[in-house]
This record gives structure tokens, sequence and C-alpha cells, in this order.
């Protein structure tokens, strides 16, 4: 089920109607083709998108051109290069369609002008930085401290669709395993 723009900024915050007459008008629907990018490295980001359906990947390349796949966006989120966006420094987290994706999408600087006349607005934003903060923690302690079952059950059980819907090297980069080690841990878990 999809959940629209509006729904989901209410659940953060309750948003006076005025506010969001001039928060909606910012945003631009956008479609992204399965294997477009939304943001590449080396980019500034400048805008913020609001993903309607589809599946995107955030991941990073390092010199050797080895890919890490470090989250999988799922509607109803919001998408972009928010370090890049924040700090204005080049983007260094590319996202990647994995399915053709309807976006909804708005200048980042424009969403900021509006904190000053829509308090609300702002505490929604906050809200939203607060939640990516708790996630991040959450995705790096799970690397650390669990092995690659427990980090496979909670992928499973926060992106449940997802397994039919990409290809399984690109969840085990995100597991941080191997294709091999990922079937191993299926086989086993089917088991149970």
């Amino acid at each position: 089920m999809m959940i629209d723009l509006k729904t989901f900024f209410n659940k953060l915050t309750p948003v006076s109607p005025e506010s969001w007459d001039m928060f909606s008008t910012l945003f631009l629907p956008k479609v992204l083709k399965k294997g477009d990018y939304f943001i590449t490295d080396g980019q500034t980001a400048k805008e913020i998108g609001f993903l309607e359906s589809g599946i995107i990947r955030a991941f990073y390349r390092n010199s050797e051109a080895v890919e890490y796949n470090k989250h999988f966006f799922i509607n109803p989120c919001f998408i972009g290069g928010y370090a890049s966006l924040i700090a204005g420094t080049p983007n260094q987290i590319i996202q990647q369609a994995l399915t053709d994706c309807r976006i909804q999408v708005a200048k980042f600087a424009d969403i900021q002008k509006l904190y000053e006349i829509c308090p609300d607005i702002e505490r929604g934003a906050r809200i939203l930085a607060e939640q990516f903060f708790v996630q991040k923690e959450q995705r790096e302690i799970e690397i650390v401290l669990l092995d690659a079952d427990k980090r496979y059950q909670i992928f499973q059980k926060n992106f449940p669709q997802l397994e039919q819907q990409i290809p399984q090297y690109h969840i085990a980069s995100y597991l941080g395993i191997t294709p091999t080690q990922l079937s191993r841990i299926r086989r086993k878990l089917s088991r149970k």
C-alpha cells in the first residue's frame, strides 16, 4: 500500500493547512527508470525526494570499484544525499533505482526557507533527522555486533517484500557477506 507525502509527513507531526500548501507546492513528480541515479558520488546534493513507489539502493564504491550496499529505500521515505545537503560537501553515497520509481522532488534550500515561517515543517524535518540518526546507529551496531544470520533475519523483518524483487547479490552486499554465504544462511534457516 502506497503512503503519500502528506500522510507520511502528518504522521511525523501535525501540519497546518497553510504550511502544507506552501510545502507541497515545492514538490514536483519525477520518474526514475530502473538503473537511473537519483544522486551519484561527487555531486553536491541540492534536492530531496519522497519515494512514492519502487526500490532505491544507497551504496558506495571504493577505489577498486567494489560496491557496498548501505541501505534500501522503499515507500514511504525521503531520499537524497543527506550529509551533502546539510554540509554542502560532495556526495559519497550513490542512490540508484533498482526498479522503476515514482518520486516527488523538491529543492532542499526551498524547504529550509520555510522553516522560519512554518515551525511545523521545521519540526517534521527535525523528527526525520532524528529518525535517520537512530536508523544509522542501529545499522552500524548490527554490522559490528551481530552475525550474518541475525543481520539477514533483521533484513527480512525490515524489508519483507524485497527478497523477491531484487538480485541476491544486492542483499549479500547489504549484509556484508558473499552471495554464497547468503545461500548457505538461507538454506540453514529454511530447515529450522
